[in-house]
């Protein structure tokens, strides 16, 4: 298969579905942001998807809809559990160029707000600097390349993107 396509992951906040919409753009890809993926697909919130199906249940979803992308000349955001599904990822890898757009953990509180609005994950008891240091050696493992984004300008990041494709 080719490896057309860039798979922006990292944190929630950490400005995938921004990068990447500007990024489509420049290179003259499709934008595809797999969380609307899967609310299209099951028509609901991801919210809800969360509530009625638990955080193990929606991984499932997740890594599911993610693992049976097929896009062509792409550039796919992906929610930030993505990489809690190794299948979706092993595949992700394979279609496109994965890259991490990295942010420090204040950076990312300060970007946030509201975790539940946002369909961020959060297991019973976890906090978000939990989640924050679970996940970055995962982005770390299945990233082709990293963009470190701190203080960096939308501009900046999405040339250093585009250099990948």
């Amino acid at each position: 298969m080719r490896r057309d396509n860039i798979v922006l992951i990292g944190m929630p906040g950490a400005g995938k579905s921004t990068v990447g919409v500007v990024l489509a753009k420049r290179l003259g890809y499709r934008f595809v942001d797999s969380d609307l993926v899967i609310q299209e697909q099951y028509g609901k919130l991801l919210h809800e998807l969360i509530e009625e199906h638990g955080v193990d249940g929606f991984w499932k979803i997740e890594n599911d809809v993610n693992a049976s992308l097929s896009q062509r000349r792409s550039v796919i955001a992906t929610g930030g559990s993505v990489v809690y599904g190794s299948g979706a990822m092993e595949h992700l890898r394979e279609i496109g160029k994965v890259i991490y757009l990295k942010l420090p953990y204040e950076e990312v509180v300060e970007r946030l707000g509201d975790l539940n609005a946002r369909g961020v994950t959060l297991q019973e008891g976890q906090t978000l600097r939990d989640l924050y240091e679970e996940r970055v050696p995962l982005y770390e493992k299945y990233a082709h390349i990293a963009i470190e984004c701190h203080e960096k300008s939308l501009r900046e990041i999405v040339h250093e993107a585009a250099a990948f494709a």
